[in-house]
Parts: C-alpha cells; structure tokens; sequence
C-alpha cells in the first residue's frame, strides 16, 4: 500500500492524541495476542530472520509505476506480513514488524527528525499488525490448502490496511481539514487495490512453498530477475521525468515575459523538481536593478524573502563563480569557513561571462534525504536557461523603458506625455482643468556650438532636474524633444496654471556653472489648458509650442494660448505651397549617405535623404518639411521623389558594374496607403532594378505594429527589403523583429553615440546584436562618428555602418568625388565593388 506521510500539524497536541491512542491500542491488542498461547519459544529462527529481511526490504523499497501520464507509487509490505502471519505465532509477528520499521528508520537517519511524526508511523504499524495477529490467532491452526484460512488471512489483511487508512485519515484531518477529504480519497482507493494484490501475491508464495521447500529457489530467481527489471526501468523513468520536467519548466520561462510571474513560475518548478523545501533566487543589485531575493517554500502559496540557507553562502557561491554543494554526499570546501546544517545546492547565474546572482536548493524532501551529483547538474542545467532568460527579461524591461522614456534625462517622451493627457483629459473631474505647461529652453544652440554637445546634454539634464525637484507632486515632468520640456497637471483654472508657469520659470533661473562659465537657464513658457485650448492630447502640445514660441518675444517669458497666435501658420501653409511646386518642378535634391561593411570595408550601399534649399527662407530643416508634408498630405509624393531618384541612381550604378543598395525612409503615414506597393512596383520595373536592391527603412516607432502589416507583407512580396528604423527607442522592438518580415535593424544613433563612454548604452548595442543574430538579420549602426566606437561595433559583431565618421550626406556629384577620392575599386563575383581605402 502506500507509504503513511504526516504533515506537520496546527495543533500538535492532537495528532499526539491519536498517536497516544494507537499505542494504547496495540498494547491491548498485543497483551490478547499473548494471552492466546503465551510467549511461545520461537523455534523456527530461520523463518523469523528471513521474514525480517523481507519486512525490511518491503518497507525501504517503494516501486513506482507510471500509468497513462500518472505516477503511482507501490508498497509490497502486506506480502511478507501475509506470510508472516501464517507462518510464526502472533507475537513474533508484532515483533518483527515493528524491528523492521525501526531498522529502517536507523538506516535512513530519521531517528533524529521530526518526532512526532516517527512515533505516529511506529505505533500505527504496531497497532494494524497486532490487530492483524488478534484476527489470525483467534482462527487458528491455519492450513494453507484450505480456502477457510485464506479468507482468515484476506480478512486479517484487509484490517490492517482499513485500520492504517483510519488513523492517516484522521491525522490528515486534524493537518487540512475538509481539504482533507480528496486526500483520503486519493490515499484509500489505491492502498486497498494494491493490498488485495498484494495479499494474492502472499497466498500464492504459500501455495509454492507448501508444494515444496525447493521452490524458494525459484523464487529468488523470480525476485531478482525482478529487481534487475524494475531497476532498468526505474533508472529510465526517472531520467525521462527529469527531462520532463526540465522542458516544460525551460518552456514557461521562456514564455514568460513579465519579471514578477517569471520568478514564481522558476522558483515553484526548481523546487517540485529537485524535491526541495526551499528555492531561492538572489541577484545583487546593480546600477540598474534593484536586489532581488526571492523564495518559494513547501506548503507556502506565494514567494517569501525568507532564503533557507545563510546569505554568507550565496554571497560564497557568487563571488567564487562556480556551483557550492554542502550536505551528505558533498565535501564542503575547505575555505568555505561555514557550518551548514541543511543540505544545498547553489549555481551562479551568468548573463555571459558575469556573474549576476545565483540560484539555489535547500533542505531535500522524499524517500531520500540528501541531494546527489545528478541534483547537481540537474541545477546546473536549469541554471543556464535562468540565467538567458533573467537578461532577456530584464532586456524587455529595459527596451519598454526607452519606448517611453528619453534616453538623456530620463523623463517621460512625447509618447507618454500624449498618453498620460489622454488619460488626464478622459477623467477629469468637474471644476478642473487640464494644464500643459511647454518650456522651451533658451540658448541651447548657443551652448552646443561653443562649448560642446556634452555641455549642451548637462544643461538639458539639469533642466530636467529642476523641473522634476520644482513641480508638484502630481505633475507630470516629461521631454517633448530637443529643447522642450512638458508639465501637465489638474489646476482649478487657466490662471492658476499661468501662475505656476511663471514661478517654475522664475525658479529655473538659476545660473548653471560650466567650467569657468556662468550661465543663465532661460526658458519660455506656453500654457494651454483641456477644455479651453483643445479637446485631445496632440492639439493641446501643438498649440502649447504655438504660446511658447510667442512667449520667446514677450519679457515676461509665459504666453498663455490665444486663437490669435496661430497666426503664424501662415507661414507653414506658404511653406506648404512652396513644397508642393517644389515636388512638382523637382527642385528637391536627394543627398546619398554612404553605408560601409564593417568586416571588409566595402561600400555597400547609400541611404536617400531629401533637402530642400528654399528660394526666400534658405534652407529648410528636413524634419520641418517632412511635417508639412506630412501634415498637407504630401508625404507620398516627398516619398516617390526620394524613391525615383534613389533607383534612377542605382541603374546608374549597376550599369557601371559597380552595385549599390538603396534605402529610403517610409513613415506611417505612407505604410496605410493601400496604393504605394503598386507605385513601388511600377517605379521598379520602370528603372528596371533588381527589387532586392532596394530597401524601405520604417519607424520602429510608426504606430501600432498590427496597422501596416498588410503593405510591409506585400512590399515583402514585391522582393525589396525591409529594416526597422531607430531600432531600441520604440515599444514594440522584440515584436516587430519576431512578427513583421524585416531582413535588417538599424540601431538607433543615441545608443551608438554613447556606447563608448556609457556602458548602459554598450549593453543595449550588444544585446540588440545578439538578437539580431539570432533572428537572422542584418545590424546597421547609425551615427558613428569616432573610431572607438567602429572598433567597438566591429568587436560586437555589428555588420555595416553609417555616419560622419565614414562621410556626410553628399549630393550626387560630390558623392562620385567622394567614391574616387576615399574609395578604390575591388574586383568580386557580384562585380565590382568599392573599398575603403582608410576611415578619414
């Protein structure tokens, strides 16, 4: 039947009650046992020491089978007490039993554990057996030919199992309560079929042996053949489970993305799989994370701080690197310098070379006490997976923060700013009002051309700084971009948010050391207010910029909004105009930016980038035009003039021998226009170039990454290329790499401008490598402007790269000069291709 297990009891003085009244009950049932013919000499001590052993063998050897996906565990104890029974007189019998069962506890080492429960399994044996040797001393002589005393014995039996359940289910009941009743269920139902198997098992053993002492011979061979098979399959079963298991906890790791459900579902599984009371997750904190210590324990639902080994041990394990064993079957190491009372098993966790915590097992539970070698490597294994999956996660974590966060301060971007105004004015109470607050910094420009962007990224830091110790607790500080600031909070009233603009300004002015200078931190303040100035997010930040740029001409320094001041959109709907005639009369010039292999440094392709040289402003800033553009709804025009002159020069290019990719920036607008692919189409086959010469670069950050996937699948099918824009800096990077059909990622130009001085930036590089890798792709880096930041991405393995350092954008003419005078031709398969002859 199956193994008694006691759990540890709310109140232990009931379980001692039921543990008292069993041994009272054996007593009794003993002392009727003797009385039926005394304290007989035992003269058969062959049968006695034999019926030992087998009682002995019977209780340590638990047999585990495993049935449709289930796992039911087997106990032969009822077969050598069947025999027992009807072989030696009632006495002797108890004895036997009950020597067995201390043997095993003295050979196991549980003298010393827990005592309640050994006295509750002691005396709960004593009792089934004496009850079981009263039944058969009362029937006695017994002849095994004869069904009368078959039944004698089936009936005996039958009392010791009912008397065992009896008392295991009222400890259960004391331990659980109504939870209790399945775990009776469960426990009665298989202790009753594999006792009547095995008290036939034990009648037949009498029959052969009644027939014939000779039979034990073949018994014995019976047995060991057995054994040896069982053995065999035992040592298969297992393994196949511990894969098991390993899988699907590697899988659920996998799968989970969010940190807190990833630690419960890694730290429950290690500790059902390795069998362990506790299991323990550590990972010191570091620049960017925060300490994590967390445990799950035997019996407790949720994960506790509570480790089951001394954090001297861990701290041991880390900084060492390497796995720590302590128990029975290890050997502590000799400077370990610590007293261990609980077996343990602690593996670093690794995220490549370093070190970033540890996982651990304490305290084994089971049939076996004490964790083994292949525990070890066991741990070692789910180690590796833990520790990938620790980085990945904290990787997600960290992209989904720069998805809204700016990558210099640290505030809140435009994307979040939009968000939290939509939720502000969604729910805004009666008798409120939405204020936004715009700052624009004044004399940016001026810090970075005299003393430096890196003078320029301290002044907007400490900006951010201020704004953050100044505004109220209930604001929202976040960066729009470039010189602005944002700060949106629920006033009463319009003019207690000019209020509050003024004196944040006034608090703001406060002069900034840089070096041996002094400056002033000027800013202008525009203010609009939900409902007056607007009725969604994105008009309230359009008509903040209208007040601030207003507020740049007022002493004051604070513009709240008026219809008046839009006025000066006239002059964007000029420009609008001008743009129009300037598509029309292809007065726009397309700029090619060089792209260079990293690995040989070979051109291998140039990046479309349109410039518009106004007759009356001059020139006009790109991302000026493009949102005019964008804004009158020119952009799909903008973008077939880049388009056209990009494969107008391509065919220039391969006609000449000497090959190049082109790529041109696609924005979201234009991936929800149902007719691009066609035009592309038609462009294509117009200029007859290969499609896979062309690729489409697209904002990670266009939109929801479901929108333009109907256009990106059939570009894809048309044949150019596909790579994700700024890649690192939008919410959907994982994402789009594994959902939309990208060939290529260019990583963002603020992550490559900083890697060499900020490791932040260097890890985040590295890591979107490796994920390109993984994904197959190709890795563009953007903005390299030094050469320790090409050695840099050379040694990470970045493909190709873009920037100052290799050229600016050049139009056509001096990109031809260019090629000549920093390039010289190199003979290939492809054709001919261009080389680098040095980085200037």
């Amino acid at each position: 039947m199956s193994r008694p297990v006691v759990a540890e009891s709310r109140p232990p003085q009931l379980i001692w009650l039921v543990t008292g009244t069993l041994a009272v009950i054996a007593a009794i049932l003993t002392a009727v046992a003797t009385g039926y013919d005394g304290v007989p000499a035992l003269r058969h001590w062959q049968e006695a020491a034999a019926l030992l052993v087998l009682f002995v063998a019977a209780d340590a050897a638990y047999l585990r089978v495993d049935f449709r996906r289930q796992v039911f565990s087997i106990n032969i104890s009822e077969l050598p007490l069947v025999l027992a029974l009807a072989m030696l007189p009632p006495v002797p019998v108890i004895v036997i039993r009950l020597a067995a069962a201390a043997l095993i506890y003295l050979f196991r080492g549980r003298l010393g554990a827990t005592a309640i429960k050994q006295w509750f399994n002691f005396f709960t044996k004593a009792a089934c057996t004496s009850a079981a040797a009263v039944i058969v001393a009362a029937y006695q002589p017994l002849k095994v030919a004869e069904v009368r005393s078959w039944l004698v014995l089936v009936g005996a039996v039958l009392v010791h199992i009912v008397l065992m359940i009896a008392s295991n289910s009222a400890v259960l009941a004391i331990a659980h309560g109504r939870r209790a009743r399945r775990d009776i269920t469960a426990m009665a139902v298989p202790a009753l079929a594999v006792g009547a198997v095995n008290t036939t098992l034990g009648l037949v053993v009498l029959l052969v042996l009644e027939q014939s002492a000779w039979a034990t011979i073949l018994l014995v061979v019976l047995v060991v053949s057995f054994v040896l098979a069982y053995r065999s399959y035992s040592r298969f079963m297992r393994q196949h489970h511990r894969l098991q298991e390993l899988y699907d906890l590697t899988a659920h790791v996998r799968e989970t993305r969010l940190e807190a459900t990833l630690y419960d579902r890694l730290l429950h599984g290690t500790r059902q799989m390795l069998r362990a009371q506790y299991a323990t997750l550590w990972l010191p904190a570091d620049r960017r994370h925060p300490e994590v210590l967390l445990t799950s324990k035997i019996d407790v639902p949720g994960l506790i701080d509570l480790p089951g080994t001394p954090d001297a041990l861990r701290r041991y394990a880390v900084g060492r690197g390497s796995t720590v064993a302590v128990g029975a079957n290890f050997e502590a190491p000799a400077d370990l310098g610590l007293r261990v009372s609980t077996d343990a098993i602690l593996v670093p966790l690794r995220s490549g070379p370093v070190v970033i915590g540890c996982i651990e097992v304490a305290g084994r539970i089971g049939e076996v006490n004490s964790f083994h070698p292949e525990d070890v490597r066991l741990l070692e294994t789910l180690a590796a997976h833990v520790g990938v999956a620790v980085e990945n996660s904290r990787l997600v974590d960290r992209l989904r923060f720069d998805a809204y966060h700016d990558a210099l301060t640290g505030l809140p971007n435009r994307r979040r700013i939009l968000q939290a105004l939509e939720e502000s004015v969604k729910f805004r109470a009666p008798g409120e009002v939405v204020a936004v607050l715009l700052f624009d910094v004044d004399g940016l420009r001026d810090v970075n051309d005299s003393l430096g962007h890196a003078a320029g990224d301290k002044l907007l830091v400490e900006v951010s700084r201020r704004l953050r110790e100044l505004a109220p607790p209930a604001a929202l500080v976040g960066r729009l971009g470039s010189d602005e600031f944002v700060v949106t909070l629920r006033v009463e009233n319009v003019e207690a948010a000019a209020a509050l603009a003024g004196e944040l300004r006034g608090q703001l002015r406060v002069p900034m050391d840089f070096g041996a200078l002094t400056l002033d931190v000027d800013t202008a303040v525009g203010v609009v207010v939900h409902p007056d100035h607007g009725s969604d997010p994105a008009t309230l930040i359009q008509r903040a910029d209208v007040a601030a740029r207003a507020a740049e001409l007022i002493p004051a320094g604070v513009q709240t909004f008026n219809p008046a001041l839009e006025s000066r959109s006239a002059r964007r709907l000029g420009l609008a105009n001008d743009l129009r005639r300037a598509i029309d009369q292809d007065e726009l010039e397309i700029y090619f930016q060089p792209q260079v292999s990293l690995r040989d440094r070979h051109l291998v392709g140039v990046e479309c980038l349109a410039r518009w040289e106004h007759p009356t402003h001059g020139s006009v800033d790109p991302e000026d035009f493009v949102a005019v553009a964008e804004h009158t709804g020119q952009l799909s025009r903008l973008t077939e003039a880049v388009l056209k002159e990009g494969l107008r020069r391509c065919r220039q290019w391969a006609d000449a021998g000497r090959p190049l990719q082109v790529a041109v920036n696609l924005s979201s607008r234009t991936l929800v226009d149902a007719t691009f692919p066609d035009r592309v189409e038609a462009l294509i086959r117009e200029f007859g170039v290969d499609p896979a010469r062309v690729t489409f670069e697209v904002a990670e950050d266009s939109g929801a990454p479901d929108r333009p996937m109907p256009m990106l699948q059939r570009l894809h099918e048309i044949g150019v290329q596909l790579s994700v824009d700024d890649f690192g800096t939008g919410y959907s990077s994982l994402s789009y790499l594994r959902r939309l059909p990208v060939q290529e990622v260019k990583i963002d130009r603020n992550f490559v401008q900083g890697m060499a001085t900020d490791p932040g930036d260097l890890a985040i590089v590295r890591a979107v490598v490796d994920l390109a890798r993984h994904f197959g792709l190709t890795v563009v880096a953007e903005g390299v402007e030094s050469e320790l930041t090409l050695d840099l991405l050379r040694e990470i393995g970045c493909d190709v790269g873009q920037g100052f350092l290799f050229s600016r954008p050049l139009p056509y003419e001096r990109l031809e000069a260019w090629l000549g005078q920093q390039t010289e031709p190199e003979r290939t398969p492809a054709g001919e291709v261009r080389r680098l002859r040095a980085v200037p």
